[in-house]
């Protein structure tokens, strides 16, 4: 039987945490990592016309480029690279993963048609699936209990950084680009200004890689001493009580951001006039103001519950913000001109308060061993879902029910309704048996060496 004295790297029993200087510091370079992943990822979003003019496609065609493209890979490509986190350097995982989603995003650029793009983007997904569960599991080890929350809320507002930069700086750059003389390389010829935008968000990954380098390998804490804490499929499967109706719930409930995060841009372009940089500006503005507000207030909201003797904190701070999360994800696109505006922004504070929270509970019920591939899982279940699936249902509806692009703010609204609705039945459910997890997680929160 694999017991924790097999894995590398664990802390001894009087092994101090890291300083928190130091901690934070990492914290801030993974933030950083997290941040360039998601502009290379969101700045499609934003290129929705010019991609399906230049490129002649389908609403549903992009809306594959945006998820199932994606998101397949990001979650298949999750569990072989969790594997080797958990067992391994994750920064070295994660330093791979960088270079790699930055020359694909480069490729992104350089694309002729959509089946070049659809592959490219297929090599992002692929890039990225290195950094959540490397990033998560190393946070765990250099924040205790207490303190973590609230560290893995702060790498999680990467998401809306990323969010918003791809989408103020995205559409800036394609004002300036299209505006002064067009952009040729060698063996591709002349660049379309929607290219020249994935070239500019490529390049600060090398950046980003060297700077990992400065992240030291903590030592591993929180190590389960039993036979299933070393195989992720016997550990669920023992605990299915609790993690199928909470990573069920957590796919449906990401359908609401996740659908808002890509069509936003075009339901404003579409129904409220504005050009794209116009609609990055806005949107990239409620991203980085509002929606990080929301992350950090999460991790507050988590540990301020835990404080009072609730270990199911992160399901029952989800579960309000979903349901806070739905009036304005169904007013949203049913509003005009400053109410539609105010509505979103609403929708933008909510959407932080319920990002973080997902991978968060998930880290508080799995041992060190299997922290990584925890993570994968809920990447597997949620991008499947809200990403690949999302998306899509979002553009049927539009395309194939309501048969009237113009209308894509309606079917963000009907998808809404219906998703959350699910995933607050389902977080019900999970309330009870995630308690009984967390409070078994409790006991292996120490060192190696502690009883």
């Amino acid at each position: 039987m694999a017991t924790s004295k097999s894995v590398h790297g664990a802390a001894s029993a009087d092994e101090p945490w890291p300083s928190r200087p130091y901690a934070w510091f990492v914290v801030m370079v993974l933030l950083l990592a997290y941040t360039s992943s998601f502009v290379d990822r969101q700045i499609l979003t934003l290129l929705v016309e010019p991609i399906r003019a230049d490129l002649k496609i389908t609403d549903t065609q992009f809306s594959l480029l945006t998820g199932l493209a994606f998101s397949a890979t990001y979650t298949i490509a999750g569990f072989p690279f969790a594997w080797l986190a958990d067992r391994f350097s994750r920064r070295g995982v994660i330093i791979a993963g960088i270079a790699a989603w930055s020359i694909m995003t480069a490729g992104c650029g350089l694309a002729r048609n959509f089946g070049g793009l659809f592959l490219t983007r297929m090599g992002v997904g692929i890039g990225e699936a290195t950094l959540s569960p490397a990033a998560y599991s190393l946070i765990a080890d250099y924040f205790p209990l207490g303190r973590r929350a609230t560290a893995m809320a702060v790498y999680s507002i990467g998401v809306f950084i990323g969010a918003g930069a791809a989408l103020i700086v995205g559409g800036q750059v394609i004002a300036v680009v299209s505006q002064g003389p067009r952009l040729s390389l060698p063996g591709f010829g002349r660049l379309e200004p929607w290219q020249v935008a994935f070239l500019y968000v490529a390049a600060p990954g090398p950046i980003i890689a060297l700077l990992m380098l400065l992240v030291r390998e903590p030592l591993r804490r929180g190590i389960a001493r039993t036979r299933t804490a070393e195989k992720i499929v016997p550990y669920i499967a023992t605990r299915w009580r609790a993690f199928v109706p909470l990573l069920l719930a957590f796919g449906l409930s990401n359908i609401l951001p996740g659908a808002y995060a890509h069509w936003a841009p075009a339901f404003l372009m579409r129904s409220h006039g504005m050009d794209a940089a116009q609609a990055g500006l806005v949107l990239g503005s409620m991203f980085l103001v509002l929606s990080t507000l929301g992350v950090v207030l999460s991790g507050g909201l988590v540990e301020r519950l835990r404080s009072v003797g609730r270990p199911d904190a992160p399901i029952l701070a989800q579960s309000l913000a979903v349901a806070a999360c739905i009036p304005f994800a169904v007013a949203t696109p049913l509003l005009h001109g400053d109410a539609a505006l105010i509505s979103l922004a609403g929708l933008s504070l909510v959407i932080g308060l319920m990002h973080a929270l997902p991978v968060v509970s998930v880290q508080l019920i799995v041992p060190n061993q299997l922290r990584a591939r925890a993570a994968a899982v809920y990447f597997l279940v949620s991008n499947f879902i809200a990403v690949g699936l999302g998306p899509l249902i979002v553009a049927l509806v539009s395309d194939r029910i309501l048969r009237d692009p113009a209308k894509i703010g309606t079917a963000l609204a009907i998808v809404s309704v219906v998703a959350g609705g699910l995933s607050l039945i389902l977080f019900l459910l999970a309330l009870r048996p995630y308690r009984a997890c967390a409070e078994e997680a409790q006991a292996w929160d120490q060192p190696l060496g502690h009883a």
